[in-house]
């Protein structure tokens, strides 16, 4: 199962991409995401597969999610003064109850609570 989501910010390509390669900035734009505080599930650990600055950064999980196969990869595009964001997620299970969570979780990711423009997303089974 996949599930993309997309939307267009108005920023440069580069400011987006410092924003999503700072790995321990990411709490601070990435809705639920906490880094290195304790919680009360097993800490997700993730390995970057693909890192093509400041175009696509490609991650897949190593443990902690409760979704098999679990990867991301997040595409930036230039477009016009603005940055065109691509986030596609993915997962090996073919159950669909996990359809409705992957969704909402890439749907959140491209949304900003300061005013920026809501994304479209796109399910594919």
């Amino acid at each position: 199962m996949q599930v993309t989501s997309h939307t267009t910010v108005a920023a440069p390509i580069e400011t987006v991409w410092d924003k999503l390669s700072d790995h321990a900035g990411m709490s601070q734009w990435g809705p639920g995401i906490r880094i290195a505080s304790p919680g009360p599930g097993p800490d997700i650990v993730e390995e970057v597969v693909t890192f093509e600055a400041p175009h696509v950064l490609g991650y897949k999980a190593l443990s902690g999610t409760p979704f098999p196969g679990y990867a991301g990869e997040v595409r930036l595009t230039e477009a016009g003064a603005g940055t065109h964001i691509n986030y596609t997620i993915s997962s090996t299970a073919s159950f669909p109850l996990v359809k409705a969570p992957l969704a909402a979780s890439a749907a959140c990711c491209s949304t900003s609570s300061h005013g920026h423009p809501r994304s479209k997303t796109d399910v594919v089974p």
